[in-house]
Parts: structure tokens; C-alpha cells; sequence
């Protein structure tokens, strides 16, 4: 129990059933708790873009080979695509065999569409064009300013790519940048203390705000997606885990940490840096870690991407909108389009949910009002599927780019046995 209690998954686990308590009991109190969470992911955003510089940087300058980092580039791109497709689709399917909104027969008009007034102003659909154009910043200091991660990113890659072209000259500045890093680490040390006070305030304002009634009347849905979200971890993750020679539950069991503080703020962006820092030490090189993980936040949100197949459907369901196959298949278009580029955006799958239904033209955007409620208890189990995700993308990749010390993966993760050797031995490309 001391062991348990001194841990810092024991600590933000505890604060976390605090949280409900004083929620549900003293709903003012819990409400009143709300600046205990936002002040928290508050001090996370404040590094969360230097580190990101950082470890780009260094990792790009230590490699030094340009054709390499596009190479990791691509096939991160590819991955990403891969798996966040699968991840809508697994939805659909998955909405259409429970049918959670089937029966509730909501008439469209007596919904609050200003509830939802504040999502729908940024919710326009975004032309390719238009989003590659917003990931050039205006300047750099903006992009650091607004933790814009694909902003940074961008400017990340092209400063170690220029730092990596000085040769011997430009060495003390990459020991300089890794310096710096290190201190930005023990930043994320120190901030990772009050994470249980971040989780216990999230938490009690969560029930507080919108009671644990409000899961017993959307009870099916909730049950649904944090069920699909166990299943598609289990069988996907665990699948291609398994495929290249680690172990699924031991990587869970090695980021516990990071996927109770996820789960208690309803935010992977609370645990960015302390992800990248267990990575790098679990043996991905830092160049494949700088790359994957920053973009894998804008990309490869594969629980974002159930969430926002079964809300849809659920929607439809609920409102009694016709939605056979043929539209369906389009909605996958249209999601497969609108669930990039979010990162960094307040209530980014609200947000996108509202511009895909808009861009549907057949499901009532109105219908958002219906999962407002319980957005913030689904975003748990979103933000722990989104770091596993990520996780497991970031070693995957870097087996791919042969950048991983497989000693170090095997000893921590590996599942042992004949196949995972010869995964981890031989190369890929």
C-alpha cells in the first residue's frame, strides 16, 4: 500500500476517485475545483513546445543524413494513415452492430443549437491547400506562443536540418540545444509532481459540471466506444505490437504513469513530453522519437477517430436520419479528411465533429448538443487510446528505420520467444 501511495499512478489514481466523490456530493466544490485542472495542463503547454524543438533538433543533427529523415517522414505518414483509417472503420462498423441511438427518437428542433454555436464558427471545412498553408507559421515566435505542434514541428525540422548541414561548426550548438533539453526534462519532473492535483481537479469539475446522471442516460454510447476503444487496443495495438517483437501489456504497464495522468485530465497533451522521454529510454533513437510522437498528435489520434465514426452514427441514429451504406462509405471520406491537422485546437473533437456533420449535409450539426454532456468522460478513454496509439506507432517506426536498441526494447517490452528474435534481428528495409 506504501509503494502504492508514493507511486505516482497510485497518487493520481487516488485523486482521481477524490475527484468523483466531491463531484457528485458537493457539485459546487467540484465546479469550483476546475482551475486545479486547468492550471495544470497550463504548466504542460508552457514546455511542451521547446521540448518538442529540443528533441527534433538534436535528434535530426545527430543523424546528419537528410534523405534518412524524410525516409522516417513517409513511412510515419503511411503508418499513420494506415491505422487511423482502421480506426473509422472499426467504428462504423461497431456503432451499426450496437445501434446505441436506435429507439431514442430526438426531434431535431427542440435541441440547444447554442450549445453548440461555440464549436460550429471553427468548424468549416478545410481545403488541402488551406491546411498546408497553416502549417508554415506566420513566425516563429507565434507558433511557440500558441503551442501550435505542427507549427512547431515544421520550424524543429528545418533548424536541425540547417544545424545538421554546418558540420563540426555547428556541434557546439547541438550540445548547447541538448543541454537545454535536459533541463526542460527536469521541468517535467517537477511539474509531474501536482499532476494529482491536475486529475482531481479535472475530475471533480467533470462531475461536478455534468453529474454522473448524465452517464446514466447515455450510458449505452459511453459503454460502447470505451468498449471498442479495450478492443481495438487489445487486437490492433496488440497485433502489430506483437509483430515487431514487443509486448503490448508490458509497454502499458511501463507508461501506467502517463495513461492514469492522460485519463485523469482527459488530455494526451498532458503527457507529450514525459512519452518522449520513456521512449527514448525504453531504446528509440531521439530523431525517430522528435518526429513521430509531435506529428502522431495531429495524425495518428486513433482514439479521436472512433470517437468521431460512433458520435456521428450515434447522431444519425439518435435523430432518426436515414444513413445507409452507400453515405456512410462517404462520411469515412469526409472523416478520413477532417480528423487531421486538430492538435492544439480547445475541444478539437467537438470541433471537427461539428464541421463533418456540416460537411455531410445530411446529419443535423444541432445533434452535437446530444454528446456535450458526456464529451468530457469519453474524452478519457480517447486520451489513453490516443497515447497508447502513439506509443506503439513511435517503436514501430523506429524498427522500421532500424533506429532502436534492440537490447533495450527486448529486455523492457519484449514478449521473448523464436519469432519476436527474428523480428528484432533482422532488418526491414
Amino acid at each position: 500500500m506504501r509503494r502504492f501511495l508514493t507511486s505516482l499512478y497510485g497518487q493520481v489514481l487516488v485523486a482521481t476517485a477524490v475527484g468523483v466523490v466531491v463531484g457528485h456530493y458537493f457539485p459546487q466544490a467540484g465546479t469550483a475545483m476546475k482551475p486545479l485542472g486547468d492550471g495544470f495542463i497550463k504548466l504542460v503547454r508552457m514546455i511542451v513546445a521547446p521540448i518538442i524543438f529540443c528533441t527534433v533538433v538534436v535528434g535530426i543533427a545527430g543523424v546528419g543524413d537528410i534523405k534518412a529523415v524524410g525516409r522516417t517522414g513517409v513511412m510515419t505518414l503511411v503508418y499513420f494513415e494506415i491505422v487511423s483509417t482502421l480506426a473509422l472503420i472499426v467504428g462504423l462498423v461497431v456503432v451499426n452492430v450496437v445501434r446505441p441511438g436506435v429507439g431514442m427518437n430526438v426531434d431535431v428542433s427542440s435541441l440547444d443549437r447554442g450549445a453548440v454555436a461555440q464549436y460550429a464558427p471553427q468548424a468549416g471545412a478545410q481545403h488541402a491547400s488551406d491546411f498546408l498553408l497553416s502549417i508554415i507559421p506566420s513566425s516563429v515566435v507565434d507558433a511557440f506562443a500558441r503551442t501550435d505542434i505542427l507549427q512547431v514541428l515544421f520550424f524543429s525540422v528545418l533548424f536541425g536540418l540547417a544545424l545538421s548541414g554546418l558540420g563540426a561548426s555547428g556541434r557546439l550548438v547541438t550540445e548547447f540545444i541538448d543541454n537545454v533539453s535536459r533541463v526542460l526534462f527536469a521541468i517535467v519532473g517537477m511539474i509531474m509532481r501536482v499532476a494529482p492535483l491536475g486529475a482531481f481537479g479535472a475530475m471533480a469539475f467533470t462531475v461536478g459540471s455534468f453529474g454522473v446522471g448524465t452517464l446514466a442516460q447515455l450510458g449505452t454510447l459511453v459503454m460502447t466506444f470505451y468498449a471498442t476503444c479495450v478492443v481495438f487496443a487489445a487486437i490492433v495495438f496488440g497485433a502489430i505490437a506483437w509483430a515487431h517483437g514487443f509486448s503490448l501489456w508490458r509497454f502499458i504497464a511501463y507508461i501506467k504513469d502517463e495513461l492514469f495522468i492522460a485519463f485523469g485530465t482527459s488530455s494526451s497533451e498532458t503527457v507529450l513530453p514525459r512519452i518522449m522521454g520513456r521512449l527514448e529510454q525504453v531504446g528509440v533513437d531521439r530523431s525517430v522519437v522528435g518526429l513521430v510522437i509531435p506529428a502522431g498528435y495531429s495524425f495518428n489520434l486513433d482514439g479521436s477517430a472512433l470517437y468521431l465514426s460512433i458520435a456521428a452514427v450515434f447522431i444519425a441514429q439518435a435523430t432518426n436520419t436515414r444513413l445507409p451504406w452507400p453515405r456512410q462509405v462517404a462520411l469515412l471520406a469526409i472523416l478520413m479528411l477532417t480528423s487531421k491537422g486538430t492538435a492544439g485546437v480547445a475541444g478539437a473533437a467537438l470541433v471537427v465533429l461539428s464541421g463533418t456533420l456540416a460537411a455531410t449535409q445530411q446529419i443535423p450539426v444541432a445533434g452535437v448538443a446530444l454528446v456535450l454532456g458526456i464529451h468530457r468522460f469519453m474524452g478519457q478513454a480517447m486520451a489513453v487510446t490516443n497515447t497508447i496509439g502513439n506509443g506503439v506507432a513511435t517503436i514501430v517506426i523506429g524498427r522500421w528505420c532500424r533506429k532502436v536498441d534492440t537490447a533495450r526494447l527486448n529486455a523492457q517490452l519484449g514478449v521473448g520467444g523464436r519469432a519476436s528474435r527474428r523480428i528484432l534481428d533482422e532488418p526491414l528495409f
